[in-house]
C-alpha cells in the first residue's frame, strides 16, 4: 500500500535560481528512480529564516508531494544529508485528513470526492 509523503527542503542562499532548481530536480529524479510518484511540488522561493542556520538568513524552499512505499525516504533524507546544499529538511506521511487538506489547498478535488460525484452523476 503507497503512502503520501510531504518533503520540505531549504537550499543555501548563496545558489542561483538556476542553480536551487537543479538540485531540487536532483532530489525529484531520485525518488521516481526510487519507485515513487510525484503528485504535486512547489518552489516557494528565497524566503527568511525563523533563525540563522550556518550564518545564513535566508534560504531557498521547495516542497515535494509524492507517493510510495515509505522505503524511499531514508535514500532520499542520506542524499540531502550528503549534499552540502541542503540546509534543513523535513518528511512526514501524510494521513488522509492532511492529504485531503494539501489537495484542497492546492485547488485540487480528492480522488474519493471525485469518485462520488461521478456516482452521483450515474
Amino acid at each position: 500500500m503507497e503512502k503520501r509523503y510531504e518533503s520540505v527542503f531549504i537550499l543555501t542562499p548563496v545558489l542561483s535560481e538556476d542553480q536551487a532548481k537543479e538540485a531540487a530536480k536532483k532530489f525529484e529524479k531520485i525518488l521516481t528512480d526510487l519507485g515513487a510518484k510525484i503528485n504535486h511540488k512547489e518552489n516557494w522561493g528565497l524566503r527568511k529564516l525563523a533563525y540563522p542556520i550556518q550564518k545564513k538568513t535566508t534560504g531557498f524552499y521547495h516542497l515535494i508531494d509524492f507517493s510510495g512505499k515509505g522505503t524511499e525516504i531514508a535514500e532520499l533524507e542520506l542524499q540531502f544529508k550528503r549534499d552540502e546544499r541542503v540546509l534543513r529538511f523535513l518528511t512526514v506521511a501524510l494521513e488522509k485528513h492532511s492529504a485531503a487538506w494539501a489537495d484542497k489547498r492546492r485547488g485540487k478535488q480528492s480522488e474519493t470526492k471525485v469518485a462520488k460525484t461521478k456516482k452521483a452523476e450515474a
